[in-house]
């Protein structure tokens, strides 16, 4: 039998797909992040349990530990389903590591895709969604905070992160100081839920609104990704040549070698180069 990663609605409980309440019936055993918690979900949904079908806490503190009984269980044939509190197992929660382990032992893995609240954000944002990149929590404090932010700073791609909601402010505002006030973004929060909101402003205004107020639920912050670096300019690209021929290059090297310096292309380096050099010679 195969590892199954079942996808769990995010606040809807409509959002239980046909497969992935057949799975939840069929498991021989159900490994989860809360076990109360999903006994509701299992219960709201109207989903039996056969006899003796456990909930087995996976959760970051336990999964490492857990990966020797899962795979014992694989072995027995058991169907094995592993679900977390919200949204797909492996993203910013449990099942990464099992899904590695139960690979590596040549076991299948399938998964029943669900809800995910970095896409549903992203998609909601109004930012581009053809390119990102899902960042999960930043680190909390220290240095690797302020580097994973300096690396995001110039990340050209839209990037979703998820936060809690009395770290919000704080992350906000560290983004706006480290992209820029000006840079755009969407507050996502409750999402599918009645009091589903998304909010969209630059990041200094995200940062005043949350310094007011601590919103509830979890939250998903979409930021816009970087501008494309400023070009050189025609200004940049005649000083490099000047300097090329000064140093006795010929018209050809110094387009050449200008070309692949600056990043333009070797035609417009050698038009400039040959400008140049025309001017010189009749002087």
């Amino acid at each position: 039998m195969p590892l199954v990663l079942v996808g769990t609605p995010i606040g809807n409980l409509g959002d239980l797909s046909p497969r992935a309440v057949e799975a939840l019936r069929g498991a021989d055993v159900i490994c989860c992040e809360d076990t109360r918690r999903t006994g509701r979900l299992l219960q709201l949904a109207g989903i039996a349990r056969r006899d003796g079908v456990p909930l087995v806490r996976v959760d970051d503190h336990t999964e490492a530990g857990r990966i020797g009984e899962v795979l014992e269980r694989l072995r027995r044939g058991d169907a094995v389903v592993v679900v977390t509190d919200a949204g797909m197992p492996g993203i910013a929660d449990p099942g990464e590591r099992l899904v590695k382990a139960a690979a590596a032992e040549g076991f299948a893995v399938e998964v029943v895709p669900g809800p995910s609240a970095a896409v549903a954000a992203l998609v909601l944002s109004g930012l581009p969604t053809g390119r990102f990149v899902f960042e999960g929590f930043l680190p909390r404090r220290g240095s690797g905070r302020g580097e994973r932010l300096a690396e995001l700073a110039t990340e050209r791609r839209t990037v979703v992160l998820y936060e809690s909601p009395h770290r919000l402010a704080r992350t906000l505002a560290d983004l706006a100081e480290a992209f820029g006030g000006s840079r755009r973004v969407a507050v996502a929060r409750e999402l599918t839920k009645l009091h589903e909101e998304v909010r969209r402003s630059t990041l200094a205004e995200a940062a005043e609104w949350a310094a007011a107020t601590e919103p509830p639920g979890e939250c998903v912050v979409v930021v816009e990704g970087a501008p494309a670096p400023a070009g050189p300019t025609a200004a940049d690209v005649e000083g490099a040549v000047v300097a090329a021929l000064a140093e006795g290059m010929s018209t050809k090297a110094a387009a050449t070698s200008v070309a692949a310096a600056l990043g333009v292309p070797r035609r417009e380096a050698y038009d400039v180069a040959l400008r140049l050099g025309r001017a010189a010679g009749g002087s």
